[in-house]
């Protein structure tokens, strides 16, 4: 399998999946700048037209895109691993908050790298911190947001990274629960291969 990423983007999510799974992955790293050109000088719209990051290519030439479902694929190539809950109202709780962090913390916290000005910014900014509230309330005292490490931890971890990078305070709690994410060996890897600072 092959990983198109580009360092902290969403991509990083799968990335981390897929070190936890123990899965063997080849990264491909795309370039925004001047077009949509892969580390191998391939054009990347010929892969994903949509010129987005992350797309996995599989052995067989199958390409998916969207991080949420990639890292529902990758969960699923190794089940003993239990990334992603799959029996029981569990695995509904699982897509519950998946599609939480897709929909609302990516599209919320990405909306920053638009460069909104003045009151703009200020109602973005103030929706993150509403929705940075709703998440902790579903980490509660538990360590990750489904009991155990799962797909979700990964995903949002990432747009932790975001928040912290815009400056966004997080809680104690959240802050807690980012660098409990953060200090294990499968995120540690993926940020080294990204080159990306472990801490």
């Amino acid at each position: 399998m092959k990983l198109y990423y580009a360092p902290g983007a969403c991509s990083l999510a799968p990335h981390i999946v897929a070190k936890e799974a123990g899965l063997a992955v080849e990264l491909d790293k795309v370039s925004f700048a001047g077009g949509r050109k892969t580390q191998n000088g391939e054009d990347f719209y010929a892969i994903n037209p949509q010129g987005a990051v992350p797309a996995l290519q599989l052995d067989s030439g199958e390409v998916l895109t969207e991080a949420q479902v990639l890292m529902q694929y990758l969960a699923a190539q190794a089940p003993e691993k239990k990334l992603l809950p799959t029996e029981g109202f569990a695995k509904w709780h699982g897509l519950e908050t998946l599609n939480f962090i897709a929909t609302e913390l990516h599209k919320g916290v990405g909306a920053l790298f638009k460069n909104p000005q003045g009151d703009a910014r200020e109602a973005v900014i103030a929706n993150i911190k509403n929705r940075l509230g709703l998440l902790a309330g579903k980490i509660s005292d538990r360590p990750y947001l489904l009991g155990e490490f799962s797909v979700a931890d990964a995903y949002a971890f990432v747009t932790l990274r975001w928040a912290k990078a815009f400056k966004i305070d997080l809680s104690p709690a959240l802050e807690a629960y980012f660098q409990r994410v953060q200090a294990r060996p499968a995120v540690q890897a993926a940020l080294a291969a990204e080159g990306l600072p472990a801490g």
